[in-house]
């Protein structure tokens, strides 16, 4: 990109999150959707789970449920979550882990703190946010992919202030694993005082930034831990932290190309119309979601 053409992106908007319980009765931080924000097309919903110290015994998480239209993305930051679905799939997330899951036709799964983490006890935190599916891809197979916290790639600045982990899209030079079926940038980025960086974000996107620690200058406006940015069109940002800050600021950064296409979305399902929504209640009642099998 010719950074002598570039144009800034600006915040639009200021949304500072809410905090509601989800799943079984855990805390979460929801940024979007939000009072008069249902949704940034084509992300539907920002979750940031925790952080919460559990006492053993005591780990909550989201038991079985369906899904159908989307994708969840869940990342884990600390604690262990247990996957299990109606495929027969079972898979744990550990600290830096990260699960791209596209329900596409429908699935069930549960998303439960590991029986490990449970008794034990400790800080559960991480991320889920959901990611429409265009018409054409709603349903399609259901697919995962996983990838342990050492196989997403990371970059840093010169000056080392600046470090991201790049979940979807492109950073800093490094390329994500992770394939996904709408063009998504997903970015975790960690900012030490006095970092300064400017990075690309496609002109075609849509796009926020979401502070979940510290104190960042998001597009040279200050926002503390929980309030999220919304992007003004351009094609690049910039992110610092003030040199006499007194710690780091985590930021996630997401951008998406629109997919511009009606939604009907309730509860668990996410399609294009009312009808196709009864049609995916139907399915599920009747079974052809399948189950998750017993004796768990």
């Amino acid at each position: 990109m010719n950074s002598t053409a570039a144009v800034s992106r600006a915040v639009a908007r200021v949304v500072t999150a809410h905090q509601q319980l989800e799943g079984g009765g855990f805390p979460v931080r929801r940024p979007l959707p939000t009072q008069g924000l249902d949704v940034l097309d084509p992300f539907l919903l920002l979750d940031e789970m925790g952080p919460v110290d559990w006492p053993p015994g005591a780990a909550i998480g989201a038991p079985d449920h369906p899904h159908r239209g989307f994708e969840t993305v869940t990342y884990v930051l600390a604690g262990e979550v247990q996957h299990r679905d109606s495929h027969g799939n079972v898979g744990k997330l550990c600290a830096g882990d990260v699960q791209w899951m596209t329900a596409g036709a429908g699935i069930v799964h549960s998303e439960l703190p590991s029986p490990e983490f449970k008794a034990r006890g400790g800080c559960m935190h991480g991320f889920q946010i959901w990611v429409n599916l265009p018409a054409a891809d709603k349903m399609m197979r259901p697919r995962y992919q996983e990838l342990s916290a050492g196989e997403i790639p990371r970059g840093h600045s010169e000056d080392g202030l600046a470090e991201v982990a790049v979940i979807a899209g492109r950073a800093l030079g490094v390329s994500a694993a992770i394939d996904t079926v709408t063009p998504i940038a997903y970015q975790h980025w960690s900012l030490r005082p006095g970092a300064s960086q400017r990075l690309d974000v496609p002109a075609d996107h849509n796009a926020l930034a979401y502070v979940f620690d510290g104190t960042a200058q998001v597009a040279g406006q200050s926002l503390d831990s929980g309030q999220m940015a919304v992007l003004a069109p351009g094609d690049a940002l910039h992110l610092a932290v003030s040199p006499e800050a007194q710690g780091a600021a985590q930021v996630l950064l997401l951008s998406g190309r629109p997919i511009g296409e009606p939604v009907a979305r309730y509860g668990p399902f996410v399609m294009n119309t009312e009808q196709e929504l009864r049609q995916a209640f139907h399915d599920f009642q009747a079974g052809r979601m399948g189950e998750i099998p017993p004796g768990r």
